[in-house]
């Protein structure tokens, strides 16, 4: 089968959708605007289309359609329903499969009623519309409700890369942490407190233990949150990482026995959920968007009151005083991504809504 993409080459997320499909044995070709993207970790060619500014989404395509003359490919599809998804529309190529990231359909809808319209007449020149998650589906029909082809096709988690760390039986150091992007939406801030309320409450119950405070990512916030962390009287307990190259992930996932994410807006699904699954890391998530679909309450994990630091304390406290349980959450969590997260299993669900739209359009030419 013929493919071309029209991502942002430098995410990780395009980089493991065309190398999976190149890998299947697919002629994958993909097109960007962003020219920083390191081309030699693709399986594919990358083709940097001319113009790259944000009206590059709307001039590149002429350049698009050319591509799609020379290359014949079987399926157009496009990551991001704003602005590649614009550029796809505009190129006036099918089939034509769209995915919804996260941001373009939360946020870039309610900015005007313009982006509104923009968006719904993006997702409904699509064949094939692609979510990664039932509540960002559920999302995408509000804005643009006539949509008849949608698919979930989640980004599943490489079980044999994200594997559980062998740990000592016992240890009087617990680390709690995080792998996120410093900024306001993702919580951080709730993080700290929860973790300072944790701590001293575990100090007076179990003075034996260590408890520490692992922030992997980084962003605009880290000046500031590294100054909460002052005001909580953590500084000795935190460690601020910054960002990590992806495959350095596991590691850190490795050493951290209870991952929290405290995102105070909409998640659109919740990778850095099962990839600390994954890892056998029991997890603690708000109630937002896509986590609940990734973590079974009280099975592989703990849900929590979205903005609540109180509950989130208290339930870092329950994990960190009962090792028993980290280990049969993070037992179940691994077990939970492997049934219905493996990588290989969504690159089939995505391969299978290909064969799907083919065979749709096929049907459209016969009938004509």
């Amino acid at each position: 089968m013929k493919l071309l993409y029209l991502v942002n080459a430098e995410s990780q997320f395009s980089l493991n959708w065309a190398n999976a499909m190149a890998q299947r044995g697919h002629n994958v070709h993909v097109a960007t605007l962003d020219h920083n993207a390191d081309a030699s970790s693709y399986q594919c060619p990358v083709i940097n289309l001319p113009i790259r500014s944000q009206v590059g989404y709307w001039a590149n395509t002429p350049w698009v359609r050319t591509l799609s003359r020379l290359l014949r490919p079987d399926v157009v599809h496009a990551h991001y329903a704003s602005g590649y998804g614009t550029m796809g529309r505009w190129s006036g190529a099918h089939p034509y499969v769209l995915s919804v990231w996260g941001s373009d359909v939360y946020e870039f809808p309610d900015r005007s009623r313009w982006h509104r319209r923009l968006l719904k007449a993006n997702l409904r020149a699509a064949d094939w519309v692609c979510s990664t998650s039932n509540a960002m589906a559920g999302r995408t029909l509000e804005i643009s409700p006539g949509i008849s082809n949608l698919s979930i096709t989640p980004f599943g988690i490489d079980t044999n890369r994200f594997a559980p760390t062998p740990r000592a039986a016992s240890r009087r150091v617990v680390t709690v942490g995080t792998v996120k992007k410093l900024e306001s939406i993702y919580g951080i801030d709730i993080l700290l407190k929860a973790f300072a309320s944790a701590k001293t409450s575990i100090a007076r119950k179990s003075p034996e233990l260590d408890l520490r405070l692992k922030i992997v990512g980084s962003g605009s916030e880290r000046t500031a949150l590294q100054g909460l962390a002052a005001e909580l009287s953590i500084v000795d307990s935190t460690e601020f990482v910054g960002r990590v190259p992806n495959e350095d992930v596991p590691k850190h996932l490795g050493q951290i026995d209870v991952y929290v994410a405290l995102s105070r807006c909409q998640e659109s699904f919740g990778v850095a959920i099962l990839e600390a699954s994954s890892c056998a890391v029991p997890v603690i998530v708000s109630d937002v968007g896509g986590f609940p679909e990734v973590v079974e309450d009280g099975s592989t994990g703990l849900i929590v009151n979205n903005e609540d630091a109180a509950d989130a304390s208290a339930a870092i406290e329950r994990l960190v005083l009962d090792e028993g349980m980290r280990r049969r959450l993070g037992d179940a969590g691994r077990k939970m991504v492997m049934k219905r997260y493996e990588w290989s299993d969504s690159v089939t669900i995505m391969e299978d809504v290909y064969g799907r739209v083919l065979a749709g359009h096929a049907k459209a030419r016969h009938d004509k």
